[in-house]
């Protein structure tokens, strides 16, 4: 190697080796790759850098990339003061922390873009690093529209709009999926498939998406009743993925009728009077019209139901349904109902005039009917049932039997098909007058009523003795007579009479009147007539009252032995005690009580001095 050649070697090493140093990155940046923000909420998008060696008039900038084109909105010199460019999008709403961290506000869609942080460190060289917001916004509710058109027909050559799914305002783009019965249909767009999508989208001016989505199909006899909805599924932050759910639908689809069915609507057994229903349809839609007949007639309906009212035995028979539908010629759309109708005869009585009978004879009578199937006959008094086997028989027949019987007559298997007949019965004979009820009266002299019920037919007259004002009325089988009177000496005594009588008999009872009894419970006695007397023992709580009245006689006999001691003392006829009685001082008092004693006979005065009395002359 000569010389020339060494040193153009070792120049190439050395500008080898300077390209080496510079473009092995003394600058490093660090970034977050990707920042995710709701949209109108806040996007922070933090920057870290190194240099080495540490630079002095390090620079930081914010840039955003537009059309391939970078733009700055924001820079910052190490230790001075954040900026933001002027005519940017981002204009107003950017901030530059002392951290190097961009803070943008009330994020819009518009401002999903790469950001590029580049550190400029002079001979240190310049370094960027990329950060990719990414807003996001939920759309709005899908709304599933039927088309206007007409109901769709099975077995057309082209596919049939179902229905439209729109959904407003999300970002980023949503996308729909369709549903049928709870499972979701395929995404197609080839327009040759029966079953096939068409979508669109609209980025309006805010930057959301409005997403529509229009399903046709070539509907077959087995989607009659199937159920349609759409889902708008949709991203948001943190990689979640959301749906939101339309309303549900149903097509109005057209097809032919196969078979018809004629139904019975009457869920219980046919009874004459009933109101019957009879419907007849096909599987086809729309329905076709229908002919009724009964035994060959022709009858009249409407929209398929054949209505009855109020039903006879004679409309009992084979009734009959036909329809055509011209779409189907060929199908056989008939259908037949064998209508039964129950009934029972009304009830025949032996017999049937009523009976007027006398007291202790026997009465009968025989109940029949008939009836569409098996059916009771029984014999009732109100609730009471009396027989069961169509006769009624009543041996010994008493004033109480008399009133009215009826015979019922039903067929327990069609609930509420019954007959019924009645019938009366009276009972003649003498008047009886039931137990009578004694009367009561605060005191003699006061206003009594008395009640006398009395039994009988022909219908019994009253004669009250003593008499008063007096009222007559009927309750049931009893003439019942009321009289109120004043219930003087003579009444309070002997009592009041009630005598009753017709052509059979008569018969008479005595009514008692006697003073109330009342209790007073404040004294705990018994008033009787208005004068006090003592509880029985028995009525005494633990023989209170015997200690209460021993007690009190005890204090008196103390008390009058008490009072007859200080009257003897008074009369100086108990003797005196052994030892003197001295005269208390004045002011010489114990206790604050000052004794005076004093006697008018000289002798009682002398003793109590211890002198002798003077010689009476």
């Amino acid at each position: 190697m000569d010389g020339i050649t060494f040193g153009r070697a070792s120049l190439l090493c050395t500008l080898l080796l300077w390209a080496l140093q510079v473009c092995s990155g003394a600058v490093t940046v660090n970034v977050n790759p990707k920042v995710e923000v709701l949209k109108d909420g806040t996007a922070k998008l933090p920057c870290t850098y190194t240099v080495s060696p540490p630079s002095s008039n390090t620079i930081v900038e914010w840039y955003i990339e537009e059309q391939g084109t970078r733009r700055r909105v924001a820079f910052r010199s190490e230790g001075g003061e954040g900026k933001s460019d002027e005519g940017t999008l981002l204009s107003g709403r950017v901030t530059f922390g002392e951290d190097f961290t961009l803070t943008i506000t009330s994020v819009q869609p518009s401002d999903e873009l790469v950001f590029f942080c580049q550190v400029t460190a002079g001979p240190a060289g310049v370094k960027d690093a990329a950060t990719m917001l990414k807003v996001f916004f939920a759309p709005e509710k899908p709304e599933l529209k039927k088309p206007s058109s007409q109901a769709i027909s099975v077995g057309e050559t082209s596919s049939s709009e179902i229905g439209s799914c729109v959904t407003m305002n999300g970002h980023p783009q949503p996308r729909i999926i369709w549903f049928k019965d709870d499972q979701p249909l395929p995404e197609v767009k080839d327009r040759k498939e029966k079953t096939y999508m068409i979508p669109s989208v609209v980025k309006e001016a805010s930057g959301l998406y409005t997403i529509k989505s229009t399903l046709y199909m070539q509907p077959t006899k087995a989607d009659k009743d199937s159920v349609f909805q759409c889902t708008v599924e949709y991203s948001m932050p943190e990689g979640q993925i959301k749906q939101k759910k339309s309303d549900s639908t149903t097509i109005n689809l057209n097809y032919p009728s196969e078979t018809a069915t004629f139904t019975l609507l009457n869920t219980d057994p046919v009874k004459e009077g009933d109101v019957v229903t009879m419907k007849c349809e096909t599987d086809g839609n729309p329905q076709p019209e229908f002919d009724f007949t009964k035994d060959g007639k022709p009858l009249s309906g409407q929209g398929g139901l054949l209505t009855l009212k109020s039903i006879k035995r004679t409309d009992a028979g084979m009734y009959m349904c036909n329809a055509l539908d011209f779409d189907n010629i060929d199908a056989d759309l008939s259908g037949k109902i064998n209508l039964s109708v129950h009934y029972i005869d009304p009830v025949s009585v032996t017999p049937i005039k009523p009976q007027v009978v006398m007291l202790g004879d026997k009465v009968e009578w025989q109940c029949k009917t008939k009836a569409s199937a098996q059916h009771t006959v029984h014999w009732k008094k109100g609730s009471k049932v009396l027989s069961q086997n169509g006769t009624l028989s009543i041996q010994d027949v008493s004033y109480d039997k008399a009133g009215e019987y009826m015979c019922v007559g039903a067929v327990p298997s069609v609930s509420g098909l019954t007959a019924e007949f009645s019938v009366n019965l009276t009972v003649k004979g003498k008047p009886m007058i039931e137990t009578p009820a004694a009367g009561e009266v605060e005191k003699e002299g006061d206003m009594v009523t008395l009640k006398c019920s009395a039994y009988g037919f022909p219908a019994p007259q009253f004669t009250w003795k003593p008499s008063g004002k007096e009222s007559v009325s009927v309750e049931g089988n009893k003439v019942v007579s009321t009289v109120t009177l004043q219930s003087t000496a003579e009444v309070m005594k002997n009592g009041v009479t009630c005598e009753v009588s017709n052509e059979h008999g008569k018969d008479s009872k005595t009514f008692l009147v006697s003073l109330k009894r009342a209790i007073d419970n404040s004294a705990n006695r018994v008033l009787l007539s208005g004068n006090p007397v003592l509880k029985s023992a028995d009525q005494q709580q633990g023989g209170s009252s015997g200690v209460v009245i021993a007690v009190v006689v005890c204090v008196l006999l103390l008390l009058l032995l008490v009072a007859l001691i200080y009257f003897l003392n008074k009369k100086s006829k108990l003797p005196c005690g052994k030892k003197d009685k001295k005269e208390v001082a004045t002011g010489e008092v114990n206790n604050d009580i000052v004794v005076e004693m004093k006697t008018e006979k000289a002798n009682e005065e002398a003793g109590l001095l211890n002198k002798r009395p003077s010689t009476e002359q």
